[in-house]
């Protein structure tokens, strides 16, 4: 029985307008808008030869799913919530994946189905789930396994990102339908307020919390100016500035925090097709700068960092192609070098940094859900 009767063509049904501009502007892929287009295929700036690194299969999802999300508890546990189930309704399931045992086990569901929505851990140990299709947000409690309805957003989301501020609060930014909105969670009284929007409108976007305590967001929907602008939130101020602009517009990419204080941004599908390139954006400078580009071009990947600085990039789509392959970016030299292959390709899912160093890769689809989840152990094969 599913508490959201919700289809994933429904869901998508709201964004048809809005789709065929984007697929006009071509920042829409062709595994959302069902058409064929080049990749990018520069690759000279990559290192030859493959890292160390290998995939294990570990324990299937109780339900395979993909558009979820995926939490690490301070338990060392992960939390995987909603998404698309293999009917293709909304998801309000949820599941706890145990490191220790490789098994998955049903926790509390959801008081309605999320997908393509935020989940963010709190100061509490709480989760903060929200949007996906609704305006509704809901705390799950490790302590109890149950979930509970908090403050609804002041507008429904779909896309969008949700970054904890270092005063507690999480700022939401951007998405369909209102592009250019914010607002701020208080878990202390458990509402939303409104913050200002932004100076541009961003959906399928990234936001990265900068050890400044500001707020990076970039790229996103939209044509040139929009797909590459970036902008900056300073929670003391609640202004948002805008930052030098991106060398490529770019949607459904990933963004990433180095050790250096540098954003790593990876992928995406822009103007001319899937994408391999990648660009560095120095808080001190304000500027973005190119780096290596990637061996393979993919968008709807992850990126996670690891405990040795390395970034771990796994999976995505090039074009309608589901990928195995995945690729370790160097900030030390700035290249890309191939890793390990994942036991089975996917894109829409999740990578999860365990407390041993591992990482969880979780859920995801190809041509159909992809119920298996494998370990990245970054030490075997050497």
């Amino acid at each position: 029985m599913r508490t959201n009767s919700t289809s994933r063509s429904a869901f998508f049904n709201a964004r048809l307008l809005i789709g065929f501009a984007l697929c006009v502007v071509g920042v829409l892929p062709p595994a959302l808008a069902g058409q064929s287009r080049s990749a990018i295929g520069a690759i000279a700036t990559s290192a030859a030869g493959e890292a160390p690194g290998t995939w294990e299969v570990t324990g299937s999802l109780v339900t395979a799913r993909d558009a979820h999300t995926a939490t690490l508890l301070p338990n060392g546990q992960v939390l995987v919530a909603g998404g698309f189930d293999s009917s293709g309704f909304v998801s309000a399931t949820a599941e706890l994946y145990d490191p220790a045992t490789g098994r998955w086990t049903a926790t509390g569901r959801m008081t309605i189905g999320h997908a393509q929505h935020t989940a963010t851990l709190l100061p509490s140990g709480q989760v903060l789930v929200a949007g996906g299709g609704t305006a509704s947000a809901e705390l799950y409690d490790p302590a109890t396994g149950l979930w509970a309805a908090t403050g609804s957003m002041n507008e429904a989301r779909t896309g969008h990102t949700a970054t904890l501020l270092p005063n507690g609060q999480v700022l939401v930014a951007g998405a369909f339908p209102n592009y250019k909105t914010a607002e701020l969670y208080d878990p202390a009284t458990g509402l939303w307020t409104r913050a200002r929007k932004m100076n541009i409108g961003h959906g399928e976007h990234t936001a990265t919390l900068l050890p400044n305590g500001q707020v990076l967001v970039a790229g996103g929907y939209g044509g040139p100016q929009r797909g590459q602008a970036a902008e900056l939130y300073d929670p003391a101020t609640g202004r948002w500035t805008a930052t030098a602009s991106m060398s490529t517009a770019r949607s459904q990419h990933t963004a990433t925090l180095l050790p250096s204080g540098q954003v790593l941004v990876a992928g995406g599908f822009g103007i001319t097709g899937t994408l391999a390139n990648a660009e560095l954006y120095d808080p001190a400078t304000g500027l973005w700068t190119t780096t290596g580009t990637m061996t393979t071009g993919r968008y709807v990947h992850t990126a996670t960092l690891l405990p040795h600085g390395q970034v771990l990039v796994a999976g995505g789509f090039n074009e309608a192609f589901a990928l195995r392959s995945a690729e370790l970016y160097d900030p030390a030299s700035g290249l890309w070098t191939t890793t390990g292959s994942m036991n089975f390709a996917r894109g829409f899912h999740t990578a999860t940094l365990l407390s041993n160093g591992q990482v969880l890769a979780a859920g995801g689809k190809k041509e159909f859900l992809v119920p298996r989840a494998e370990l990245y152990d970054p030490l075997t094969g050497e």
